[in-house]
């Protein structure tokens, strides 16, 4: 495990970098995640390649640090992720982000476009409102959710995300949800169509019909279904997911 201080949350953030060939894939996780806990599984699995990849754990959540002062909004976050690429010197990478993640990533993209391969999202939150966890986080205020609403959640939990989400401080937890249910400006469906490097939305097919998909069908962004898989696809269908992340990246 590796680490680095960042500047823009005022901690120390620590990531994986696990060798192989090509363009590093850099892995954001969504809300209540870690990547240390969720894509070592898919990067492992013989349908990746044997490609680099570099598994972020963002502030407040897996073994990263957990400030209280920090917003952990996207925007901020994103340039954490921004801090840790340039402090790792990559001229060329891709992005892969998942849900939060996806719209994190998304926002890193618009910030060091000239460097990006290409950018690779499993249903991101593209507009305001949030999602369904998100909402019900959200819903509470951030006192409630820290003294009870967070170990109700984890306590009621008994999928895989239990385990990396206890991993989590609660307010980072509740501040990411906030902040999908609050968006940013342009929003994140506007700035994914603004890019010019090449994009790819993954969805579970267990997730469809979806209007968010539809839209992004609409305006020709490329989708894959992952067959038999949610929206944990990680953890659902991780060699499925592994191969539809691979067959997006090209060698320059």
């Amino acid at each position: 495990m590796n680490s680095f201080y960042s500047q823009q949350a005022g901690c120390t953030v620590r990531w994986q970098d696990l060798p192989g060939h090509g363009d590093p894939v850099v892995f954001i996780h969504g809300l209540g995640c870690a990547s240390s806990y969720e894509y070592p599984r898919v990067v492992c699995d013989p349908q990746f390649g044997a490609r680099r990849a570099i598994l972020i754990d963002l502030p407040g959540s897996g073994y990263s640090d957990k400030p209280e002062h920090f917003s952990y909004r996207t925007c901020d976050q994103a340039q954490v992720v921004v801090e840790l690429l340039t402090h790792l010197n990559l001229d060329a990478f891709w992005l892969y982000g998942h849900s939060m993640g996806g719209s994190i990533a998304i926002e890193t993209a618009t910030l060091i476009q000239h460097r990006l391969r290409g950018l690779i999202v499993s249903e991101p939150n593209f507009h305001a409102g949030g999602g369904m966890f998100s909402r019900g986080i959200a819903a509470q205020d951030e006192t409630t959710f820290i003294e009870s609403g967070y170990a109700a959640m984890l306590a009621a939990e008994t999928s895989p995300w239990a385990g990396c989400l206890s991993s989590n401080a609660p307010y980072a937890v509740w501040r990411g949800a906030a902040s999908l249910v609050a968006g940013v400006q342009p929003d994140w469906a506007a700035q994914l169509l603004a890019l010019k490097c090449p994009v790819t939305l993954l969805f579970g097919e267990l997730s469809l019909p979806d209007a968010e998909a539809a839209e992004m069908q609409r305006h020709g962004v490329k989708t894959i279904v992952i067959p038999m898989a949610g929206h944990s696809m990680s953890w659902e269908k991780p060699s499925a997911l592994a191969g539809a992340i691979s067959g997006c990246l090209t060698d320059g």
